[in-house]
């Protein structure tokens, strides 16, 4: 199988000084890239004694548009996407193509258990996202958030314009296969822990992953997230209402009429989302017609 292996990487001298010969030994064949995003160490001086590609950015755009660069770059079938800070075991790859190979678009090497994970805090959220995206496509997603992965390189570049510069470019872009009515399928994996120093921040990127939440709904089915909510304001509106009638006679009080016409705001707010999802992926699915007959 023809492939590209992309590694976003910043600062991940000591990562990459492990990874990069194993890689290279393991695949002689596979074009690999590894994308310096604005590194201040040893990173470029690896990749070049590696001998290895390596496209620098002048100064850090993110681990999404480092992946990004990479992809655009890359001339394999498929691109294997991979992290540079050593968790990620090279000879997983092999599983990763074989699960290609029965016919899936998209293959997420999905971590298992608490030892995979950097904290208890990054665990829960984790486990959480899984929970929340199933629930959203219907299907079990055993790994939101994994950077290791395998995907048709024509299909992902189609979807390029929808990944966010920063960390969630996972998130986005299974969600987005799903909503492609792509198949998306799961490989468990083991992970090592990560050499060097990690650049995730507990409170910046907790927000952030909080938001993921709402970015996960509203790009896959935006109504099956505000109609239940939208329900529930209108609800306690008319439960307002039915204790007011109780206690106080009958009159509609301004909390239960404030509350009838938010559920009914968020309700229209959902179907315009749902609409302009449509029309989104309706384009990309245009622009991928006119790139395959080309």
């Amino acid at each position: 199988m023809n492939i590209s292996v992309v590694i976003p990487a910043k600062n991940e001298e000591q990562g990459l000084a492990q990874v990069l010969p194993d890689l290279a030994s393991r695949y002689p064949d596979a074009e690999i890239i590894v994308v310096d995003d604005g590194s201040t160490d040893g990173t470029v001086e690896v990749c070049e004694k590696a001998g290895v590609k390596v496209i620098s950015h002048p100064y850090s755009k993110g681990n999404g548009a480092a992946v990004k660069t990479g992809a655009r770059a890359s001339r394999g079938d498929y691109i294997v996407f991979m992290d540079g800070d050593g968790q990620h075991n090279p000879a997983d790859i092999v599983e990763l193509l074989k699960k290609v190979e029965e016919g899936y678009h998209l293959v997420v090497g999905a971590r298992s258990g608490l030892g995979s994970q950097a904290s208890i805090a990054r665990w829960s959220a984790n486990a959480f996202y899984n929970r929340f995206a199933s629930w959203m496509v219907d299907r079990r997603i055993d790994d939101l958030t994994s950077g290791f992965r395998c995907v048709e390189r024509r299909k992902f570049l189609s979807f390029l314009y929808l990944l966010p510069n920063g960390f969630s470019y996972p998130t986005t872009s299974t969600m987005a296969f799903f909503r492609a009515g792509y198949s998306v399928g799961f490989v468990p994996i083991t992970v090592s822990r990560r050499l060097g120093k990690s650049h995730i921040s507990l409170v910046k990127d907790g927000i952030r992953f909080f938001l993921i939440i709402f970015k996960v709904g509203t790009l896959y089915s935006p109504l099956k997230v505000y109609f239940p909510a939208s329900v529930g304001v209108a609800g306690l509106g008319l439960l307002n209402y039915v204790l007011t009638v109780i206690n106080s006679g009958w009159r509609f009080t301004n909390m239960s009429t404030m509350l009838i016409l938010a559920g009914m705001v968020m309700f229209l707010i959902g179907l315009l989302s749902e609409q302009l999802t449509n029309l989104q992926f309706k384009d990309t699915a245009d622009e991928r017609r006119r790139a395959e007959d080309v």
